[in-house]
């Protein structure tokens, strides 16, 4: 993997939000699909800060932990 920050996420096109997003606001992220060095994961109240880059593998256990509740909200 390269540089595991993309300094300035507006220059990738593609961005959804969970669907777990509201129209309201609140606190989302957004991911990236088809990003061949892994998976960047954005703010999105701040689309043209940085975003994190993510090893596949990182972002897939991830997302199981949070799935299984291993997070308090």
């Amino acid at each position: 993997m390269t540089d595991p920050i993309i300094p300035n996420a507006a220059t990738r096109h593609g961005w959804r939000k969970s669907s777990y997003s509201n129209s309201e606001g609140g606190s989302c992220l957004e991911i990236l699909d088809g990003c061949p060095p892994g998976v960047p994961v954005r703010d999105s109240k701040s689309p043209h800060g940085p975003a994190l880059l993510f090893s596949p593998g990182g972002w897939s256990h991830f997302v199981a932990a949070v799935k299984c509740g291993a997070f308090r909200a």
